[in-house]
């Protein structure tokens, strides 16, 4: 009796240490695959070990925006790093949404365009605990700077000095007040504080250059024939007919500033449909960006001068991008080369714009 109690223990016992076994190895196999699947899916978003940059644009609204997000796509392409890419369409939110999901597939670096300057501290900061560098794209925001590596872009200040240094010397043998009417882009954004600041800065050294008025065109050409609609309404008739001539609040508007080409184009739009040419009667007209269309309209005489804005920040994007992920810092500030052209400039010396 006491021989087959002892035999059942022996059997009750191994039965236990099979089934504690089996439970362990089980256990490890769910470990390692839950390890193994994380890692698989790691290693195809990594697209075998390439560098993966999570890219933000805030929208395509002008040829400026589409060649600047090619320009990005082929420099990334030419230097073996994948791109997450989104498209913000204008929001704020959809960015702040993009950067998250960015952190969440562990990217190497993010880089995105704000939108508008403030309400980006949360998200950098989460960037920053996950430890991935965040880069500035071509408008620059309030937040501590130790939340992002750095910024690759224009000089919005100087683009606004070159727009007015070329005011100025246009109208160095002028008497009398020059009335300015400018069209800004959207409101809040660092490159239209950049510009506006940039512009004052010089015309603020003689009394005869007046801004009479600062309207929102948001950066879209729909605006900016809009704000031309706007001004004909309450032009002033002369014999019955519409003059060249165009006012705001019965003041004769001498120049028009304005912040891009877009809005630029727009306004011409303008003029064209209510067949009215505001240069011909002197009025003076200057756009910042330099897409084609807009050299084309300087050329045929529609306006006296566009600086540039340069878009292509594909390459020094990239450049930057390999840097921070080699470990290295990368410079606070980053300007892309730009020029300047006026109505006074041999064309056939340029090449096409390709924007």
């Amino acid at each position: 009796m006491k021989r087959i109690i002892g035999k059942n223990l022996i059997i009750s016992l191994s039965i236990l240490f099979i089934t504690i076994a089996i439970a362990v190895i089980i256990s490890v196999t769910l470990i390692h695959s839950k390890t193994l699947n994380n890692s698989l899916t790691k290693k195809n978003i990594k697209n075998s070990d390439k560098l993966i940059l999570g890219f933000s644009q805030i929208g395509s609204e002008s040829s400026w925006r589409t060649r600047n997000t090619q320009s990005i796509f082929e420099a990334a392409a030419d230097n073996d790093i994948q791109i997450l890419f989104d498209d913000a369409q204008q929001k704020q939110e959809n960015q702040l949404k993009a950067i998250r999901s960015f952190i969440v597939y562990q990217v190497d670096v993010i880089a995105f365009v704000p939108i508008v300057e403030d309400g980006w501290d949360n998200v950098l900061q989460e960037a920053k605990d996950a430890g991935i560098p965040v880069i500035l794209v071509d408008r620059q925001i309030n937040a501590d700077p130790s939340l992002y590596a750095g910024f690759l872009g224009e000089n919005g200040v100087e683009e606004g000095r070159r727009a007015a240094r070329y005011l100025v010397n246009k109208c160095k043998n002028r008497s009398g007040d020059i009335n300015i009417f400018e069209i800004s882009g959207t409101e809040n954004s660092s490159i239209v504080e950049d510009r506006a600041r940039g512009f004052r800065e010089i015309i603020s050294t003689n009394s005869k250059f007046k801004i009479i008025h600062s309207e929102n065109g948001d950066f879209l050409r729909s605006r900016g024939k809009e704000i031309g609609d706007m001004l004909l309404a309450s032009n002033v008739l002369e014999n019955g007919n519409t003059t060249n001539t165009i006012y705001y609040n019965k003041q004769k508007i001498d120049v028009i500033f304005s912040h891009n080409d877009s809005m630029t184009l727009g306004f011409l739009d303008s003029m064209e449909a209510h067949k009215i040419n505001p240069k011909g009667k002197g009025t003076i007209i200057i756009s910042i960006d330099g897409e084609q269309e807009c050299i084309d309209a300087m050329i045929a005489g529609k306006i006296n001068c566009v600086v540039e804005c340069n878009p292509n920040h594909g390459q020094m994007l990239m450049a930057l991008v390999k840097q921070i992920a080699r470990g290295e810092p990368i410079p606070r500030i980053t300007y892309n080369y730009e020029t300047v052209f006026t109505e006074d400039d041999n064309f056939s010396k340029y090449d096409p714009r390709g924007y």
